[in-house]
């Protein structure tokens, strides 16, 4: 059971973190400014920022939908409205524009700069936000133990810094870059595939619980 809990919240963890958004860009920006040391940091805050929407998906969702099943079945319809509508988002994405030339600025960056950055762009991440709450309702469910969630928490922090560390170095990489600029459309088609499939099952799985609502 936990093992294919785990199995999914690692994929759709993949999806929210490759796909680009705020923490992308911070990344990408900090990387080509600074220099991949300074991305690395950048890497960590966010990594870290990831504990936060951890912390209280642990401490308040899972909290009320113990308690109140209508809570339950209202979260997993908004947590399945959700992963629609940034997967059809994302499957209309279009080509880039012209891609900016990488310049490293002068002068340094310190680390405690950067790894703010990261922490606080993740931290104040709206959707960020509405993933960890569609997350912890939708996915994990509500019989499982504090620590294995907790587990699964970590586990994100230490992959979502790990990834945007390898990004910071490949960014500094021109032919990475150059690829990722030209190619990035099709990788945002695909992952919106893939998040309206999931979008899909969450809707099956929130009528089976309207049905057990109106029998009971």
């Amino acid at each position: 059971m936990y093992l294919q809990e785990f199995v999914e919240i690692a994929i759709l963890h993949f999806l929210a973190v490759a796909s680009p958004g705020p923490d992308f860009a911070v990344t990408a920006r900090y990387s080509l400014a600074y220099g991949r040391r300074v991305g690395r940091w950048v890497a960590l805050g966010i990594g870290v920022g990831i504990l936060v929407h951890v912390a209280y998906s642990l401490l308040g969702v899972t909290l009320i939908i113990h308690r109140y099943q209508w809570v339950y079945a209202s979260l997993l319809l908004l947590g399945a409205l959700y992963l629609g509508w940034i997967g059809w988002q994302a499957i209309q994405a279009k080509p880039n524009g012209q891609r900016p030339e990488s310049a490293h600025a002068a002068g340094q960056f310190s680390r405690g700069k950067a790894f703010r950055v990261g922490f606080i762009t993740n931290g104040l991440n709206v959707k960020a936000t509405l993933f960890f709450m569609t997350l912890f309702v939708t996915i994990i469910q509500p019989t499982t133990p504090t620590w294995i969630k907790a587990g699964y928490g970590l586990y994100m922090a230490v992959a979502t810094a790990a990834w945007f560390a390898f990004l910071a170095s490949a960014f500094t990489i021109p032919a990475f870059y150059e690829r990722i600029w030209r190619y990035g459309h099709w990788i945002d088609r695909v992952m919106g595939a893939l998040l309206l499939f999931l979008c899909g099952k969450l809707l099956l799985d929130w009528w089976q619980v309207i049905q057990v609502l109106l029998g009971s």
